[in-house]
């Protein structure tokens, strides 16, 4: 089942894999939001769009690089986010699901 809103997302959390249906940025989030940084980072690297660099950016704010993480979020037109991991990790799944 493809999540509707953020609540509905972090319950697919308890699943093995992310829904085959829902789209490639979601999946990306759902990756990182199971700790796997490596699959999250190799499908946002394959999204060539704004919505990708910015998956692609708090990635790399993630890690800790945020030399690399401004050049993303310059990419996708958004500003240095200066709110937690936590709370971008739900902005950009809600801006997916909307």
């Amino acid at each position: 089942m493809i999540p509707v809103n953020y609540t509905d997302f972090t319950y697919t959390l308890e699943n093995k894999a992310p829904d085959k249906n829902c789209p490639e940025g979601l999946k990306a989030m759902w990756f990182d939001a199971k700790g796997d940084w490596q699959k999250s980072h190799a499908i946002a690297q394959d999204l060539n769009t704004p919505l990708g660099s910015l998956i692609h950016a708090y990635l790399h704010r993630k890690e800790g690089d945020e030399f690399n993480a401004g050049f993303w979020y310059r990419q996708a037109g958004v500003p240095y986010p200066q709110v937690s991991l936590e709370e971008e990790l739900q902005e950009i799944v809600e801006e997916i699901l909307t």
